[in-house]
């Protein structure tokens, strides 16, 4: 979704040096810090949305007099509803088409995370990437956030993608993308930047409820970055949990299976070097990577988290906020 994004800067320069934004006040920094955010993905936002993610509370009717004199200025733009920082209205229509396939595929999401919330040592599943933000590309996986027992990440990951393989059979992988492990031992998020806020605050909770909930108070920091944006709730109760699933967690209750769990990580880890050592791609023709620890495991193809942070800083400098 990183789409021609060094001429969307070059734009917004042009723009910057005829109209200066150096007494611009705070409430002006905070709508562009938000709109610039989201313009990395080609994704304007609604009015309600901008307040939801602002850095900073502003009443709604100021929000509306400050957005109206920005739209004045042509520092940003109005399109049917939407907000962006690209005067292209076709960006709208985008938006209400991925809007659209996002409501078919969260429902089959849902009944997906159900089903792998019953998987061995699994403690509670979320979705998340552009899925949970309610948008979907005509090529969109489905992502899916999983909390494990603690010390059992290993297994629980390894059990889970070698049914994944199973899917490839039929041509159903990309509905079964189980990008982002942590363990109970270590619920807090390290990278506390805008990004990983904004994907805990739209993390779209399965099943796991009083896990997400832990979750999501270790990362009260979160609220630093976005304070006016609730994070989600589970809208559903939690399944009783089956008895294969108790009987499996019950025998792996001894040192063999920690000793199990320490060398399946040792193994994926180094397998998943090697693919980054043989630069291999995924569909989308990034790098593969994934990162690794005891008590984590999450993908980042193509360093995808920096690059956003990278851009996202560059925006900024253009528009004189960092």
């Amino acid at each position: 979704m990183l789409i021609n994004y060094q001429l969307m800067i070059q734009t917004l320069q042009t723009k910057i040096e005829t109209k200066s934004l150096s007494v611009v006040d705070y409430g002006k920094s905070s709508i562009l810090k938000t709109l610039a955010y989201f313009d990395i993905f080609n994704y304007p936002l609604i009015k309600e949305e901008i307040q939801q993610f602002l850095e900073t509370s502003i009443p709604q009717n100021k929000l509306e007099t400050l957005l109206q004199q920005l739209v004045s200025d042509r520092i940003i733009f109005l399109h049917n509803s939407f907000y962006s920082l690209q005067n292209n209205p076709l960006l709208g229509h985008r938006r209400k088409q991925g809007n659209k396939r996002a409501q078919h595929l969260l429902l089959k999401a849902a009944k997906i995370g159900r089903f792998l919330y019953g998987f061995p040592f699994v403690r509670a599943v979320g979705i998340s990437g552009s899925l949970s933000k309610n948008f979907a590309d005509e090529k969109a996986d489905i992502d899916f956030f999983i909390i494990t027992k603690k010390n059992r990440l290993w297994m629980a990951r390894t059990l889970m993608h070698l049914f994944k393989k199973i899917t490839f059979l039929f041509g159903k992988q990309h509905f079964y993308c189980m990008n982002y492990y942590i363990d109970e031992e270590c619920l807090l998020i390290k990278d506390k930047n805008i990004f990983t806020a904004t994907e805990i605050k739209t993390l779209l909770p399965v099943n796991g409820s009083q896990t997400l909930l832990d979750f999501l108070e270790a990362n009260s920091w979160a609220d630093d970055w976005l304070p006016c944006c609730d994070a989600r709730q589970q809208k559903k109760k939690d399944p009783k949990t089956m008895w294969l699933k108790k009987i499996i967690e019950w025998i792996a209750e001894n040192k063999l299976s920690n000793r199990l769990d320490n060398y399946l990580m040792q193994l994926t880890s180094l397998r998943w070097k090697r693919k980054e050592e043989k630069g291999l791609r995924n569909k989308k023709g990034l790098t593969m990577g994934l990162i690794t620890g005891k008590h984590f495991a999450f993908s980042n193809p193509g360093a995808f988290q920096e690059k956003v942070l990278s851009i996202y800083e560059e925006k900024l400098t253009v528009l004189k906020l960092s």
